[in-house]
């Protein structure tokens, strides 16, 4: 294991460089200046670089002795259908390692075991693209988990929040994330990058401590629980490629494109899967749109689309593709689900629809959680369309502040009015 507390050596004009993950090494804490031929800056944790199965397995045990421990994992996916791991950072009170997953012959299962460790809340932001890592890897679902995204929104900080603002809010520090899109996977790791890597979980154990206080102090842990319980359901990353249809927008002509549709998405995704490579890289959208309305049953008539490139149709994929719309030909229209097109919606519930809104920012704001996470315009629109939906937003917490009073609402026993400047909601007396 490779320590860095912001220490390094310019002795004889050079820095000290570890050969590991480019960090840099020395016996003597300075903070940066204009003559500083390194550049660095002040951490005030001590950074520990695994790159080794036999640190990460003592790393791991050390945290495993904590209440939580803050994680965050940096991923490239631009060349592959699965998230590529090239890096996580790990911190608790005092300590801060930065492992490396791309090192020759580095066992994760510590790691592993520490995700699935009742114990120990594992602490993230927007977590779900770091979970789904985790799950894309082991099948397993880190648990208990603590999203500070959401946990933050409960808390009334806005919707969707980044860390950056969070961060800033919070403890009132400016991060620099100017390496927030660079190539992870590349040897040896900058020095700023890993300030960046290492950043994104320090402050994470301060914006822990301050939503959880704020969740207990408001009562309101149950309900970032709720959310939580979603978070970390198996089902919520499984991947089916016969569901693979419901990510795209549906440009078909009719039931049966719809039927070519699916079957088209759910080849696709099974392909890419299995090459692990992005799904355009397979065939892109358009050319699944076109082939969905077009139905050509021979690869004569495939070869007549000009969403296809010149020789597609002679290509081994061209027969596959041929079997695929056969498939969705042959399939019962009469199963399929209707295709959504926007439904015209009537005058009077159009008005309705508009007075919910308003309720709905008026009862986020009066308890100072983000809408969003109250309901949706979706969830909108079944309450005006349907008599009591069966939707999140008419259940548990979110019934108590807002669904209530927007059945209320529909059925004319309150009225929406301004006091003080604030939208109210009044009782009507019926006489």
């Amino acid at each position: 294991m490779h320590e860095m507390s912001i220490h390094y050596s310019v002795a004889n004009g050079h820095c000290g460089k570890s050969p590991i993950i480019g960090a840099f090494t020395s016996e003597h804490k300075v903070i940066a200046g204009r003559d500083n031929p390194c550049s660095m800056r002040y951490i005030p944790d001590r950074m520990q670089i695994i790159n080794s199965s036999t640190d990460l397995a003592s790393a791991c045990q050390r945290l495993s002795t904590n209440d939580f421990v803050a994680v965050d994992t940096e991923f490239l996916r631009e060349q592959t259908f699965w998230p590529q791991l090239c890096l996580m950072q790990l911190a608790v009170p005092g300590e801060a390692f930065i492992v490396d997953p791309l090192a020759k012959g580095i066992d994760l299962a510590p790691f592993w075991e520490l995700m699935a460790n009742e114990g120990v809340v594992k602490v993230f932001h927007a977590a779900r693209q770091d979970i789904e890592i985790v799950f894309a890897k082991t099948g397993l679902v880190p648990h208990p988990v603590f999203d500070t995204q959401i946990a933050a929104m409960v808390c009334g900080f806005g919707e969707s929040i980044s860390y950056v603002n969070l961060v800033k809010r919070v403890t009132g520090t400016d991060l620099d994330k100017s390496s927030r899109f660079t190539d992870w996977s590349r040897r040896p790791l900058s020095e700023k990058q890993l300030h960046y890597a290492l950043a994104d979980v320090t402050h994470l154990r301060d914006i822990y401590y301050h939503l959880k206080r704020e969740l207990e102090a408001s009562s309101r842990s149950t309900w970032l629980s709720e959310e939580m319980g979603v978070l970390t359901d198996s089902r919520t990353y499984e991947s089916h490629p016969e569901n693979a249809w419901q990510r795209l927008k549906l440009r078909v002509r009719n039931r049966k494109s719809l039927a070519v549709l699916m079957e088209l998405a759910a080849w696709r995704e099974r392909i890419a899967q299995r090459q692990d490579v992005p799904r355009s890289r397979i065939l892109r959208d358009e050319a699944l749109y076109d082939i969905a309305n077009q139905a050509p049953t021979s690869t004569d008539k495939l070869s007549e689309l000009r969403t296809l490139s010149e020789g597609f149709s002679r290509s081994a994929r061209a027969k596959e593709i041929i079997d695929a719309v056969k498939l969705g030909l042959a399939r019962d229209t009469k199963t399929l689900p209707p295709i959504s097109r926007g439904q015209q919606l009537s005058a009077e519930v159009s008005a309705l629809l508009d007075l919910l809104r308003v309720l709905l920012k008026a009862s986020a704001a009066r308890h100072k959680v983000a809408p969003r996470l109250i309901a949706g315009s979706a969830d909108l629109e079944r309450i005006a369309l349907e008599n009591e939906p069966d939707i999140p937003a008419l259940k548990g917490w979110r019934r108590r502040l807002f669904g209530e009073d927007a059945l209320r609402l529909k059925r004319g026993e309150i009225a929406l009015t301004l006091d003080g400047g604030a939208v109210v909601a009044r009782e009507v007396k019926i006489p």
